[in-house]
């Protein structure tokens, strides 16, 4: 099988715009994992798109660039056609991870990630959090009409509708502030959300055809700055599930959104009393770069093998049932260790 491993910002999706440092070092920690799974995987052969201003050295891994001029996703549809199978990693933001994912089903090739109907649901925060609401899983309230928001005391947070982790997220003081604030941008996109106290997880999650495994649950380090928020960091596998919470969450999630496929990753909130989703991204997240050592297995292996094989998932898959090794990811360094 060839695979085409394409991450947006390094690949060539920004080939017209300046590359924002920031985004480039996540975006290569997330290409170099995955391309180091899929290169120790028998039979597999890895074409990978790169920004001709980024330098590139992977052995045993065909590359290709987007020409001068080239739009962007005609790029990625021209990778597409020499390959069998595409992973596409991106944000949601403006659609894009939703339009890659059409032009990889439109082209007949193996998708290997969500179906682009369960992508346009998760990348709205607002229709993820009324879906799962609606199945009865607790999330935190989220507003994008300011007459709507309710009088909870404390912070909230105000972040685009379609936005990725914490990029262009800002803390105002109160409900009050955020409805003023939403008013003031109305029709821009934005949502508001109350601000809970306590740790920041995420669960690295394989699905398939409205079921799920949990690979993971992973500490994000969130660090405020006075109104931002900055993710600098992620244990992997830093909690364990012994009594299964994580795991019904992830199932739950799966079974009324079954468009989700391959690697997703659920953000949410764990309060003294609960444990509160945030958000669904239907794609890889920079989880993804500690899971090979935290669990001591090939994820990239699992997510072909779900997608080929609809039985996989009714085996008794349990990572989390041993000794958990935790693994950090630096944001800033670009490290895992």
């Amino acid at each position: 099988m060839r695979i085409f491993a394409y991450e947006f910002i390094t690949g060539g999706g920004l080939l017209h715009d300046p590359l924002p440092q920031s985004l480039a070092i996540e975006g290569d920690m997330m290409v170099n994992a995955l391309l180091d799974d899929l290169i120790r995987l028998p039979d597999i052969e890895v074409l990978v798109s790169r920004d001709p201003r980024l330098a590139f050295g992977t052995a045993g891994v065909d590359c290709m660039s987007p020409s001068a001029g080239e739009d962007p996703f005609v790029a990625f549809a021209r990778g597409v056609r020499q390959c069998d199978a595409v992973w596409p990693i991106a944000p949601e933001t403006g659609g894009v991870l939703e339009e890659l994912s059409r032009i990889v089903v439109e082209e007949g090739r193996l998708l290997l990630g969500s179906q682009p109907e369960a992508v346009a649901i998760a990348a709205s925060k607002s229709r993820t959090i009324e879906v799962l609401e609606e199945a009865g899983i607790r999330c935190v309230p989220t507003f994008s009409d300011p007459a709507r928001v309710t009088p909870i005391p404390g912070p909230w947070v105000i972040k685009p509708d379609d936005g990725a982790g914490c990029a262009d997220a800002s803390v105002v003081a109160s409900w009050q502030d955020a409805r003023g604030w939403l008013d003031a941008r109305a029709g821009e996109g934005f949502v508001a959300q109350p601000w809970y106290e306590g740790p920041s997880l995420s669960l690295s999650t394989i699905c398939q055809d409205g079921k799920s495994v949990l690979l993971s649950c992973n500490r994000q380090h969130v660090r405020r700055h006075d109104s931002r928020l900055e993710l600098e960091g992620i244990t992997v596998n830093a909690l364990d599930d012994a009594l299964g919470t994580y795991s019904n969450i992830a199932r739950r999630i799966a079974a009324v959104m079954p468009g989700l496929r391959g690697y997703v990753g659920v953000d949410l909130i764990s309060t003294e009393t609960d444990s509160i989703v945030l958000e669904v991204n239907p794609r890889l997240t920079t989880s993804y770069c500690g899971l090979r050592d935290a669990l001591g297995f090939n994820p990239a292996e699992l997510v072909i093998s779900s997608t080929c094989d609809t039985a996989l998932l009714a085996l008794p898959i349990s990572p989390l049932a041993r000794a958990l090794h935790a693994v950090r990811v630096d944001l800033h360094s670009g490290h895992v260790h």
